[in-house]
């Protein structure tokens, strides 16, 4: 890795005809002498830190390639910039330039990509602008752009003239008027206001035609029925009101129809099945009422059919049935009726389906089917489960729960084998829990709770090594208890609690009450298993109602016969001696550590100049672009030896100190407690290198390793803030982080875990996402930190829990996969979205967050030491709740990978819109 300045020497190499020196740890500015490359066709200087740009680059005459990308460039874009005449590729994004625009960039004839979004431009769009590509500006600061009517036709390539794409603006566009061949419109995420102009209606050459979230209001016009050749109309996200023009029936070419989240009523115009070629048709989250058209499917290529949230009534239509293109159904939140199992057909690509929360009574590739909370009687059939759907590899969750169904659980469904989820609670289903669900070898989620269940729990289920939350409550259960993690309150289980539950090693949570037990709480559960804490952190609620049940862990009333309690091993008193003897030897041993360690550390106290002598004589072992002796004792010396007062933070791998260095300036500094064994010593020093090559402005750099006998430790950039979890624990420096500053911080973390999945030559997870390790800059700019630590220090099974994350951020297929994937990344920045808006974390509300027939109110949600949300505030909150939303699924292969999260035309802009990122207090 190259550092220091670029010489002015390089001036001399007047034969140069390309230059790439971008990634490196380059300072200071681009030196003026690089006037004299006359020949230079490629100049790569991205991703290094320089200052200004200089004029005399406008003139290199021979460029075509300037690529200047990600440093921190400030100062206006040089006007000589319009010199270089065979200029094709200019991109100056992500910096701090400021100023307008300079209008001579209009004059690069042969420019054909220009990037520069993310920096503090301000001014108009200069009227010369013209490419003869797809334009690309993403300038959240950006606050207009006036095109004029009159301008000549002749100024624009025919290209042009095809395609308008500007996404991500607050701008104004007046369309001249003869835009005949126009084909593709995109005005998405602006900042225009208004109704819809009827003019657009004399655009006949467009195909695509894109309005989504610019916060237009009024009617849909009629005029836009005009545009026969349309196969992409995009309404969605506005304020759209009154009813759904019935001449939009007449575009027969419409392929994709999007008019969702606005606020339409009336019926659904019948008109719409004539468009034949309808793939998408999403209308959900309006006010529609009435009748669903009859024939919405007669062409046989509908695949994403959403309606959710309105007020539609009447059965779900017949074409439907035989609609077998369909990919994804959303019917949920409406009045809808009807008999589901004649409504609906065989669906061989369905993918996701919902019909919750309506009135209905009464698919092969099905990931989840939820049909929670509706009216539908009688018992479940048992095709549920024939060999076909059991086969299914893409059936994961089934939620019936709260209707009418009676009958017992079929035995088929022992075939659904690759089943995480079964939901069958409330409801009226009998008869005993059959012994096939054994076959769910996959199983993580049970609950059949309230219910009329009878018999014996299948000793089978203590066998579910996968099984982790397990609900039979309120049912007619007796005999005995088999199983580990468990609810069984609300049931009629007699007799006293069996010694077995001494073996349930993973026993966290235990809830006996209301029930027919007796005798003592078990003087077993002792010790450091999870069964111990079951019942020293239970409430007298968790084990009340139960006759005759004795002890003192929970507060119930004192055994009267100590023998009771003891009654389950007649050599108990022998083993407590032996416990009690064992104890205090410990104890002494114990104690005689502290005071020897206490004597070393007097004696290193006592004997620092002479140690400081001793490290400068020994090896010093570093990796680092730096004189590692030099800085191994700079760094001991600046932190008197890992003093306790210079220690910033502690963690599972070990603490970080303070430490101002000549060579540095302030740096953080992490001790380690320990370091891999020779046999993975090789693997680290890799990784290590690795690591410190990695540069990404939301990623906290790490600059080195330093490894001595005496102490082992990794040098960080200081971040001043400090962590997000600390200002989100102070009321007045969360007060501080206003919601542009935390909206910014998603965006930050989102970037860099993107990189690291995605953009480095060895893909990085960071395994352990939480608000401890996210770092602030004194701008409130989100670091990542402690990426790939865990790696590095990963050295055996045993460490493995320490080291898959932190309790609350970790995803759940962890519990029982122990396998360490990119989506629970993605899972643990759904935690941390929801915590970063609710302003601590959301462990509460994660449940109903990540069941999707759940209602949650926004204002449950954010922080309440914030001001009250603005409209525009409102908005984007919702955005980002649906963003946590889609990360928290239970099912890691439906959450979205980093890259859909932040690809270019980046997944977070289109659903925020890039101003949002810089939204200025006046909008909070």
């Amino acid at each position: 890795m190259l550092s220091g300045p670029i010489p002015p020497e390089m001036g001399n190499l007047i034969n140069l005809v390309e230059v790439d020196i971008s990634a490196n740890f380059l300072l200071g500015s681009i030196p003026s002498t690089i006037e004299n490359l006359g020949n230079l066709t490629v100049l790569y200087l991205s991703i290094n830190l320089f200052g200004l740009i200089p004029q005399e680059i406008g003139k290199l005459k021979s460029l075509e390639s300037l690529s200047l990308f990600s440093n921190k460039l400030s100062g206006s874009i040089p006007t000589s910039l319009g010199n270089m005449s065979s200029l094709s590729l200019l991109s100056l994004y992500n910096n701090s330039l400021f100023g307008p625009i300079t209008r001579e960039i209009g004059k690069l004839k042969s420019l054909e990509s220009l990037s520069l979004y993310s920096n503090k431009l301000s001014g108009s769009i200069p009227a010369s602008f013209y490419i003869s590509i797809i334009i690309h500006f993403l300038v959240p600061s950006l606050q207009k752009w006036e095109v004029s009517s009159t301008l000549s036709k002749s100024i624009y390539p025919r290209i042009f003239y095809e395609v308008l794409f500007f996404p991500h603006l607050e701008i104004w566009v007046i369309l001249p008027r003869k835009l005949k061949s126009l084909k593709s419109l995109s005005l998405y995420e602006n900042k225009l206001s208004g109704s819809i102009p009827s003019s657009l209606g004399n655009l006949s050459s467009l195909s695509l035609l894109n309005l989504h979230n610019i916060s237009l209001s009024g009617p849909i016009p009629e005029e836009l029925a005009n545009l026969k050749s349309l196969t992409d109309l995009d309404l969605s996200e506005n304020q759209l009101n009154c009813s759904v023009p019935a001449s939009l029936g007449n575009l027969s070419y419409l392929e994709m129809l999007y008019l969702r989240d606005n606020q339409l009523s009336g019926p659904i115009p019948e008109e719409l099945e004539y468009l034949t070629l309808l793939s998408v048709l999403e209308m959900d989250t309006n006010q529609f009422s009435g009748h669903l058209p009859e024939r919405i499917c007669q062409g046989g290529k509908l695949q994403n059919f959403t309606v959710n949230n309105n007020r539609l009534t009447s059965p779900i239509p017949k074409s439907l049935r035989n609609c077998s293109s369909l990919k994804r159904l959303r019917l949920d939140g409406n009045q809808l009726t009807g008999n589901v199992s004649k409504s609906l057909g065989v669906y061989p690509n369905l993918g996701y389906a919902n019909l919750s929360d309506n009135n209905f009574y009464g698919c092969k590739r099905l990931t989840a089917l939820q049909i929670a909370r509706n009216n539908i009687g009688g018992s479940i059939p048992p095709e549920f489960g024939n060999s076909q759907l059991g086969n299914s590899t893409q059936l994961h969750e089934l939620d019936f729960s709260s209707n009418h169904l009676v009958g017992e659980i079929p035995k088929e469904f022992g075939n659904l084998n690759h089943l995480l989820k079964l939901d069958l609670s409330n409801n009226q289903l009998s008869g005993s829990i059959p012994q096939e669900l054994r076959s769910l070898a996959e199983l993580s989620y049970l609950d059949l709770s309230a219910n009329k269940f009878i018999g014996s729990i299948p000793a089978t289920l203590g066998k579910s090594l996968r099984l982790f939350h397990l609900n039979l409550s309120s049912n007619n259960i007796s005999e005995e208890i088999p199983l580990t993690s468990l609810d069984l309150s609300h049931n009629e289980l007699r007799g006293e609690i069996p010694s077995a539950i001494n073996k349930m090693q993973s026993l966290e949570r235990l809830n006996l009450s209301r029930n027919e037990l007796s005798g003592g709480i078990l003087k077993t559960f002792e010790g450091p298993i999870p069964n111990s804490v079951a019942f020293r952190n239970a409430s007298r609620e968790t084990l009340q109602g139960n006759k005759d049940l004795c002890g003192n862990v929970t507060g119930l009333k004192p055994c009267k016969n100590p023998s009771a309690v003891n009654k389950h091993n007649p050599k108990k008193s022998h083993k407590l001696v032996l416990m009690i003897s064992l104890l205090l030897l410990g104890s002494i041993s114990l104690l005689c550590a502290f005071i020897a360690l206490f004597i070393s550390y007097e004696r290193r106290k006592r004997k620092p100049e002479v140690e400081q002598r001793e490290v400068q004589v020994e090896d010093v072992f570093s990796i680092s672009a730096f004189d590692g002796r030099a800085m191994y004792g700079e760094i001991v010396k600046a932190t008197n030896d890992f003093d306790a007062t210079y220690c910033i933070g502690k963690g599972g791998f070990g603490n970080v100190y303070k430490a101002k260095l000549q060579s540095l300036g302030i740096v953080a500094v992490k001790k380690l407690h320990s370091l891999p064994e020779m046999a993975n010593r090789k693997g680290f020093i890799d990784e290590v290198r690795a690591l410190t090559e990695i540069r990404h402005r939301n990623i906290v750099k790490l600059h080195g390793f330093c490894s001595h006998t005496r102490h082992s430790f990794l040098v960080f950039e200081y971040l001043e803030r400090g962590s997000l979890a600390t200002i989100l624990s102070r009321d007045e420096e969360a007060k501080e982080l206003d919601w542009p500053k935390r909206v910014n911080i998603i965006k930050g973390v989102a970037h860099a875990l993107s990189y690291m999945h995605h953009d480095c030559s060895q893909p990085i997870i960071h395994r352990d996402i939480s608000s401890n390790n996210v770092l602030l800059d004194s701008e409130y700019e989100a670091y990542v930190s402690d990426f790939g630590t865990a790696k590095l220090l990963k050295l055996d099974s045993s460490n493995w829990s320490a080291v898959a994350g932190t309790y609350g951020y970790v995803a759940p297929e962890l519990a029982f996969t122990m396998k360490v994937t990119e989506k629970c990344d993605v899972y643990s920045l759904g935690v941390l979205a929801m915590e970063v808006i609710k302003g601590r974390h959301p462990g509460d509300v994660i449940p109903s967050l990540t069941s999707s027939s759940e209602k949650f109110q926004l204002k449950d949600l954010v922080d309440q030491r914030l001001p009250s949300l603005s409209p525009k505030v409102d908005e984007i909150v919702k955005c980002i709740v649906e963003l946590a939303r889609s990360c928290l699924h239970t099912n890691p292969q439906s959450r979205p990978t980093m890259r859909v999260i932040d690809q270019d035309d980046t997944f977070l802009e289109v659903l925020f819109g890039a101003s949002y990122y810089r939204l200025s207090k006046e909008t909070v």
